[in-house]
């Protein structure tokens, strides 16, 4: 007996480690390490201090290009640019053991939870914004055979300073047959088109009469097909009209269930907050709401949910949904990256909408606060 557990603890130590557990970073210390720490930048190649790149209109700047095995630990990035919309401008890919379809595909502030367009501060734990204008991710994502990350610049400005740093692992093995590849996707629906706009308050009868128990017309944050996980979202609500946008409801969808085998008692309830947020942002390591508007058409929110401690599993597919407004009432935008984990290959992402289309703003579609039709 002695014999088959020093063997399992043999087996389990001799895999890569790359826990983001920020506990098991400093009890696993003492342990020998069996990877080559690598990191990719934007550093200066002749010695200088001219660190950073352009990206030109239209162009296309590769960050990392890297043979396998490994596992990206960290991505840092900071930019500066005249253009006022670089955050949605700016869209980043990545791409696993020579896919040719992205498993990562975003504008690079919606990865980093600036759905909204513009910077603010928050920390959790795979993801943070730290003072000034410092993007970072945590996520690990390992690759066994090559990994490539781009930026293309989809703006008509140039990006005049892109900086990165992004730090890996190099092993001189195959990692885990088993291991899961990371993906993320960008959604939105701006607007997402209500059911109807004749209402005055959330709380009429033409609204709280109406049922919805299979999910249809919900915000769909991604639908994936194969095995996984789902890892969590990051979501910005742009209202186009009055009054509290959260009375929607998480639903889970695994395995092609025709009804939700996870379903939640309103928006912010998902994103473990209570009471609209109680008007105050806040931002912790696995849900947060560090950006909390006003309940009025107009009103900029930025919510994020990381479901870390018990990521979702599915075997067959996964489509996670939550509604906009009880039943889908309300008409507000909605941008989104969901992150999980799976096997390749993975199911086509639906086209990225035009920059355009990415941009906030409010959109005519009546009901209150909003005089359009």
């Amino acid at each position: 007996m002695k014999r088959r557990i020093a063997l399992i603890a043999f087996c389990f130590l001799a895999l890569p480690v790359f826990s983001q557990d920020p506990s098991a970073w400093l009890s696993t210390m003492p342990e020998a390490k069996d990877y080559v720490q690598h990191r990719v930048s934007s550093y200066d190649r002749s010695g200088g201090n001219a660190d950073a790149r352009q990206i030109a209109a239209g162009e296309t700047l590769t960050l990392l290009d890297e043979a396998g095995p490994g596992v990206i630990s960290h991505v840092w990035v900071t930019i500066a640019s005249d253009d006022p919309h670089h955050l949605k401008a700016l869209v980043l890919r990545m791409y696993w053991d020579g896919e040719t379809a992205p498993s990562v595909e975003t504008p690079i502030g919606d990865f980093f939870g600036l759905g909204l367009g513009d910077y603010h501060l928050y920390e959790s734990l795979p993801l943070s914004v730290g003072a000034d204008k410092a993007l970072n991710s945590f996520f690990p994502m390992p690759f066994q055979k090559h990994a490539r990350i781009t930026v293309t610049n989809e703006g008509s400005h140039r990006t005049d300073a892109f900086y990165f740093n992004i730090d890996y692992r190099a092993y001189n093995k195959p990692l885990a047959s088993d291991l899961l590849y990371f993906h993320a996707q960008y959604r939105q629906a701006a607007p997402a088109h209500g059911w109807t706009n004749q209402w005055h308050s959330n709380g009429d009868a033409l609204v709280e009469g109406k049922k919805n128990l299979n999910g249809e017309g919900n915000y769909v944050w991604m639908e994936a097909a194969g095995r996984g996980h789902f890892a969590g979202v990051t979501m910005s609500v742009l209202e186009n009209q009055d009054g509290w946008w959260g009375e929607g409801d998480d639903m889970f969808f695994v395995d092609g269930e025709a009804l939700p085998s996870i379903n939640g008692t309103g928006s912010e309830d998902y994103f473990l907050g209570a009471w609209d947020f109680g008007g105050h942002p806040f931002a912790y390591e696995l849900f947060g709401a560090p950006v909390v508007g006003q309940e009025v058409a107009g009103g900029r929110w930025s919510l994020y949910r990381f479901h870390l401690d018990s990521p979702i599993p599915f075997t067959k597919s996964l489509r996670a949904t939550i509604e906009h407004g009880h039943a889908n009432h309300r008409s507000d935008n909605y941008y989104s990256v969901a992150y999980w984990y799976q096997t390749e290959p993975h199911a086509a992402f639906p086209a990225l909408p035009g920059l355009e289309e990415r941009i906030p703003r409010i959109y005519a579609v009546g009901g209150p606060g909003n005089s359009g039709k």
